[in-house]
């Protein structure tokens, strides 16, 4: 069984067992893990002569940037050239005979309509069309086949790019346990408050799992220091909900009428998929840019002024959390004060003066129908926000109700017996999340139980409960021995989820929980996962349906499978199918 983890500066280089060369790259990690400054840090030591000299000229064009001019039509040569004008004086043809990187940094944020099933092609640098045309046929190598290509994204956007495009896969994993206190402790000279801020995070099970996001460390750290070093006497924060409401009551001096403002865009934006504004944008929400309020004290902290773009000066929050942050806490405010129309406009539903439950679980359906993924952070801090001790801490910002701890227990059971099979992994995951940050952790404590039971027996496992293991030995890197369907006695649907960290797997048939292709889709998954553990597959028994065998083939040609014992009748099916492939 092979693994490799890549420094940032190899990621295009070949293996030893690889043949052909790396021409797309795509990285995937959660937000804040630190995809950006993997790219910067690539650049650094380009530009200084550390790494990569073969590769003639590095070309960074982020989706932020790039959605602003998603309706333009452009050349590959002049697009390069309205964000980086020194290439204004590099010939058409000279593209072709330098290696280029392209580094397309943010997919989650992208605006553009990727259609790769569009039979138009462009292989000419001089020839214009849609952005979106463009990039598609740069990425199917149609366009400049001689470039290599990188892109970063949150893993729920990551499958807008077929893998058939896709060279390899890496993931920025964020910090490991001794890295997370390896940072607060180079952080803070004082020896006595790094040791008391580990010490605090290390209690709070969803504080320990959070950190190992940089951003968050960085948030954490400044919470922490600010409520250890001062008078205030507080319950220190223990979820990411608490921490962000603590770092933008704390730590900025506005109004909160502005701050309301401040939600109210970054809510209606969010929706949009928009991370930067305009003046206009602004305007529309009530702020005024020359405002003294929005650019005093610290409110800096949370949003900025961004250097000018085509001459037009654009806005943004200091990270996409703090706008997923205001955006939460500006539809709790909606739904507290009875505001329905936003309410309604957001959810496609017009019933009225629905529960806290209905409400949560309509926000819960839409952010797991979403492709992207973009309303996962927003709906996991709007399920913190209904706790008590937030609500107290962001007090007339939210327009306190009276959440009794019943209401607030029946969304809990509701989220813990949410059957999530239709959702993919990355979807369902945010389940799990969301539990934590209502500050339930009895689903945790039960992967806990799982992870150092000595059987690791999986025949009793919710959904939810599967989701969250899942997860867990994503982050520990551990494997199970064997998943087998037939020795269930709950939905097997849940532990398809582990089928990624197992090293046999023994099919149930006839019975697929879910349509037949987005089971067969998970095995092959496993198949071709960057690492694979899967290395025995038991399909005696079963009758294979052609969608079955297509996949099986798809994820057994795939280079990182790792399979070794294939028990089936239909082995010479398969065979045929795998040589015509």
């Amino acid at each position: 069984m092979f693994k490799f983890k890549f420094f940032n500066a190899d990621i295009f280089k070949v293996l030893t067992y690889q043949h052909g060369s790396i021409k797309l790259v795509l990285t995937i990690g959660v937000a804040g893990i630190g995809k950006t400054f993997s790219v910067q840090k690539f650049i650094l030591d380009w530009a200084e002569g550390l790494e990569n000299q073969d590769i003639s000229a590095v070309v960074p064009l982020s989706f932020r940037e790039m959605n602003l001019i998603r309706d333009e039509q452009h050349s590959l040569l002049t697009l390069i050239q309205r964000f980086h004008p020194t290439f204004q004086k590099i010939p058409a043809e000279q593209l072709s005979v330098c290696k280029l990187l392209f580094i397309f940094d943010g997919l989650d944020e992208s605006r553009l309509s990727l259609d790769f099933n569009n039979s138009q092609v462009v292989s000419d640098v001089t020839q214009k069309s849609s952005i979106n045309v463009l990039l598609t046929n740069l990425i199917q190598g149609r366009l400049l086949p001689s470039a290599l290509v990188w892109i970063t994204s949150r893993p729920a956007a990551a499958n807008q790019i077929p893998p058939s495009c896709v060279s390899r896969v890496t993931e920025v994993r964020g910090f490991t346990d001794s890295q997370k206190e390896e940072y607060f402790r180079r952080r803070f000279s004082d020896e006595d408050l790094s040791s008391r801020i580990i010490s605090h995070i290390k209690a709070s099970k969803s504080l320990f799992i959070m950190c190992g996001v940089p951003v968050f460390c960085w948030i954490t750290a400044v919470v922490l220091e600010n409520m250890l070093t001062t008078e205030k006497r507080k319950e220190l924060p223990t979820t990411m909900t608490d921490m962000y409401s603590h770092f933008l009551m704390e730590l900025t001096e506005v109004d909160m009428e502005v701050l309301l403002k401040l939600g109210r865009l970054a809510f209606e934006h969010l929706e949009k998929g928009n991370i930067m504004f305009y003046q206009e944008d602004l305007e529309q929400c009530g702020l005024d840019v020359t405002e003294a309020s929005l650019y005093s004290g610290v409110c800096t902290e949370i949003f900025r002024r961004d250097c000018e773009i085509f001459q037009k000066p654009v806005y943004s929050f200091v990270h996409l959390s703090v706008q997923e942050f205001l955006a939460a806490v500006y539809m709790i405010h909606c739904y507290n004060n009875k505001k329905t129309e936003v309410v309604e406009n957001f959810l496609l539903d017009k019933s009225e003066n629905s529960s806290l439950k209905d409400f949560l679980s309509k926000i819960m359906r839409k952010s797991l129908q979403s492709q992207t993924g973009h309303l996962d952070l927003f709906v996991r801090f709007i399920h913190g926000l209904t706790v008590k001790s937030n609500q107290k801490v962001l007090g007339s910002l939210l327009s306190q109700t009276e959440m009794n701890p019943e209401a607030t227990q029946t969304v809990i059971d509701y989220l813990k017996g949410m059957v999530t099979c239709r959702y993919s992994p990355d979807r369902s995951i945010n389940i799990f999340h969301c539990l934590l940050e209502m500050k339930d952790i009895s689903v945790y404590q039960e992967t806990q139980e799982f992870l150092k039971s000595e059987t690791k027996s999986v025949k009793n496992l919710s959904d939810i409960t599967c989701s969250a293991l899942a997860y867990m030995l994503q982050m520990s890197e551990e494997v199970l021995d064997q998943l087998d369907l037939n020795k269930l006695t709950t939905n097997p649907s849940g532990c398809l989820r582990l089928l990624p960290f197992v090293l046999m797997f023994v099919h149930q048939s006839p019975y697929y929980p879910g349509s037949p292709e987005l089971y067969w889709n998970v095995v092959a998954s496993a198949l071709k996962s960057n690492p694979s553990h899967l290395t025995e597959l038991d399909l005696s028994g079963s009758d294979l349906p052609d969608i079955a065998v297509t996949l099986l083939c798809e994820g057994i040609k795939s280079p990182n499978c790792q399979l070794e014992i294939l028990r089936s009748e239909l082995w010479i099916m398969l065979l045929e199918k795998f040589v015509c492939f």
